[in-house]
């Protein structure tokens, strides 16, 4: 047993005792922490007893007797899926609680729940942390990125357990108070927006390195674990070369070949996108990602499109080796666009909801445990470092200089995608996104003149401030 079982009561409690909750309970367990855990299915419970082995974890599937596991003032964590679960969790858990005890909901609510949430809890008397934790069972286990959100008075009561069981770079923990309220759970979303744009840039290299150049597994394997050592190291590209790698037990086959080609969207990334538009912040390739988990549902219809709608294949016409290049480079141009994207929303959601973010200290915390940790994550911290209000990433000297370098090779991305007939929206938006942020003129004023024309919805002037409307069908007076 650990230093902590002579103390009254379990130092925290765990409400979901699923693989990422039973998770999440060893880890804290591991690095010296009491805890209890609840969950209505007694075999979960179970299953706890069985992982716990001799650490000090005790398990119920009752909610009273979960309780009176806790020492006061209680420390209660969830992770259940969002929506009514959450709502259902904390109904059930009200009737028990005393003022100054915390509940902390650790799934991917959404941002306007959580703000809801607080309201209601902070009137009762009870602390409210909204928390994303990222990283997957895997990271649950053994050290995930956590964004709290909420009251420092709050945080401070998880903040050694989150400290201990957080993700570990260089000596600091993946993990610190974001902000108030929601701060914790938009973080996490924006993660998870970035998290699909990122997988959809990867997708559109495997697909134009498989049907555009005609590469075996092995050699999608060989290709991906190099780039992994390079400037585009990070576990996406990580985990993508180990896929190729892993054999079907059934088939012999590799197992990616066996997987159907549709991937459907959970909500956080269309939350992203959502946000997004409400904000009027610009995040195409991030957008790109949503819709076409959206489109590879439609099975059904691509089939019937490909007959229907044909185009004889054009074989790849260059240099393969010179492309394959090309195209590391214009994955990392693409990628670091992504990323601007989301941190541009943060900065703008950040001002608008008055969480007060330290974009720094978000890079930070990505850099290890979560989906999206990745080695440009410590030039992202250290640009906002210098530059704590930068608006947008593409405006670091440095990192807009690394962008510079590689356009060349995502536009030769971008152009053997079309010519190919090789669907590559992630990288084309990518590509239009640095395009149109870099023109200090757009055609925009055209679309000011049309909505004024059939709508007398007023345009602004170069030449004088204010808003003005025009006559367009009326002829020119001599």
């Amino acid at each position: 047993m650990n230093k902590k079982t002579s103390r009254p009561g379990a130092d925290i409690g765990m409400v979901g005792l699923g693989v990422m909750g039973r998770n999440f309970v060893l880890n804290m367990a591991d690095h010296g922490f009491s805890v209890a855990g609840l969950d209505k299915d007694a075999a979960k419970v179970a299953a706890l007893h069985t992982e716990a082995e001799q650490r000090d974890v005790r398990g119920a599937a009752d909610i009273k007797e979960f309780v009176a596991l806790l020492r006061h003032p209680r420390a209660i964590m969830m992770l259940v899926p969002a929506g009514a679960p959450v709502d259902s969790v904390i109904a059930d858990l009200l009737p028990h609680l005393e003022k100054g005890d915390l509940i902390v909901d650790a799934g991917n609510s959404h941002f306007s729940d959580t703000d809801a949430r607080t309201l209601q809890l902070t009137a009762k008397g009870i602390q409210f942390l909204g928390v994303g934790v990222s990283g997957g069972a895997e990271g649950a286990r053994h050290g995930p990125s956590i964004m709290p959100g909420g009251t420092k008075e709050a945080y401070e009561r998880v903040r050694p357990v989150f400290e201990a069981a957080a993700a570990q770079i260089n000596g600091e923990p993946c993990v610190t108070l974001l902000g108030p309220g929601s701060a914790g759970h938009y973080v996490k979303m924006v993660h998870n927006g970035i998290e699909y744009g990122l997988m959809q840039l990867l997708a559109e290299t495997y697909d134009l390195m498989k049907r555009g150049l005609g590469l075996s597994d092995d050699e999608l394997h060989e290709f991906y674990a190099g780039w992994n050592q390079g400037e585009l190291a990070g576990y996406l590209v990580e985990i993508t070369g180990d896929i190729f790698s892993k054999r079907d037990k059934k088939t012999g086959r590799r197992l990616v070949d066996e997987v159907l080609d549709v991937a459907r969207q959970n909500g956080t990334g269309k939350w992203t996108s959502e946000s997004a538009l409400d904000l009027q912040v610009p995040v195409p390739t991030i957008d790109a990602g949503v819709a076409m988990r959206n489109l590879s549902t439609l099975a059904g219809e691509r089939a019937t499109a490909s007959a229907a709608l044909p185009r004889p294949a054009r074989p790849f016409a260059g240099d393969s080796k010179i492309f394959l290049e090309q195209l590391r480079g214009g994955l990392f141009a693409a990628t670091i666009i992504a990323y601007a994207q989301g941190m541009a929303l943060l900065k703008t959601a950040s001002d608008k909801y008055a969480y007060g973010l330290d974009l720094s200290a978000v890079a930070r915390i990505w850099r290890g445990g979560c989906i999206i940790r990745s080695a440009a994550l410590d030039h992202f911290r250290e640009a906002y470092r210098i530059q704590p209000t930068l608006p947008n990433l593409l405006l670091d000297p440095e990192i807009g200089k690394t962008v510079m370098a590689h356009q060349e090779d995502l536009r030769v991305v971008v152009a053997t995608a079309a010519q190919l007939g090789l669907p590559a929206p992630g990288l084309m938006s990518a590509l239009g996104y640095l395009d149109a942020y870099r023109s200090a003129w757009l055609p925009a004023n055209l679309i000011q003149a049309q909505r004024d024309y059939f709508g007398a919805h007023t345009y602004e002037r170069i030449d004088a401030k204010g808003t003005f409307h025009s006559e367009w069908t009326a002829k020119a007076s001599a």
